[in-house]
């Protein structure tokens, strides 16, 4: 069966603009990372049984994104489309070989959320757009539909859901993941609750319009991401692994710079 693959991406910059309920909203430049992704298929099942995934995961298949995918899918579907994705599901299992590292700040598991969704919609001929398939995906993750438009660069905003293009060439990028599993909420609560400063409107549209090698050039890795000093804050041994010049992703724990810079 054919392989699809579900690229990581590192957040160039990260900054909090304020807050929509429980949500952060956000401005962030994402930026795909070609050199580092996880492979997804489908694959055959000897019985008709249960949703399957095969893979490196610490998760039940019911907390994986990739069911959680299929799940949001089924309700969006006519009944007719539903009951075939459901057949397919039936006799195929989803087969994926993990290369991305979990709870790392490289989207994984939006990624392989976001395939798996392009995949049903390319196998059944579904004929969902982009944007009702990044509608679907939101209800999964918030970074699921960057992921969905398969952009190399783009301003991503709200809570995740605008995707905005940037037009830029892809940097050569490299990450280094310490084992440390953070946890994305913690890291949030502590923000909202010790380094809250979100930038203004003026600062968040300079930002959008800035090449991410100039980002990077001109911000240090604490200015860049809001999300740093919260997550040295949760997880002190991060310090133990920080080197001058890289950059943080996401909520972490990956830290990431342009190779040869």
């Amino acid at each position: 069966m054919k392989l699809y693959k579900a690229y990581a991406k590192v957040n160039i910059f990260l900054k909090i603009t304020g807050i929509r309920g429980n949500y952060h909203e956000i401005i962030s430049r994402f930026m795909r990372v070609d050199s580092l992704y996880d492979e997804l298929s489908f694959v055959a099942k000897d019985v008709d049984d249960e949703f399957k995934i095969t893979g490196d995961f610490s998760c039940t298949v019911k907390q994986n994104t990739i069911y959680k995918a299929y799940v949001a899918l089924l309700e969006f579907l006519d009944e007719a489309n539903a009951v075939s994705l459901k057949n397919l599901m039936s006799k195929y299992g989803v087969d994926v070989k993990k290369n991305i590292p979990a709870f790392a700040g490289l989207g994984g598991g939006s990624s392989d959320a976001a395939t798996f969704l392009k995949m049903c919609n390319e196998v059944l001929h579904l004929g969902l757009s982009l944007n009702e398939l990044a509608l679907i995906g939101l209800k999964v993750g918030a970074d699921v539909p960057f992921f969905i438009y398969g952009y190399d660069s783009a301003n991503v905003s709200g809570i995740g859901e605008i995707v905005e293009e940037f037009k830029e060439e892809l940097l050569d990028i490299e990450i280094f993941t310490p084992k440390i599993e953070i946890s994305t909420p913690k890291v949030y609560t502590s923000y909202r609750e010790n380094f809250y400063n979100p930038i203004n409107c003026f600062e968040a549209e300079k930002l959008k319009k800035t090449s991410s090698l100039d980002v990077l050039k001109n911000m240090g890795a604490d200015e860049a991401n809001d999300l740093f000093k919260p997550a040295l804050e949760v997880y002190k041994e991060l310090k133990n692994y920080y080197k001058h010049g890289y950059y943080f992703s996401g909520s972490g724990s990956s830290f990431f710079r342009v190779k040869g810079a």
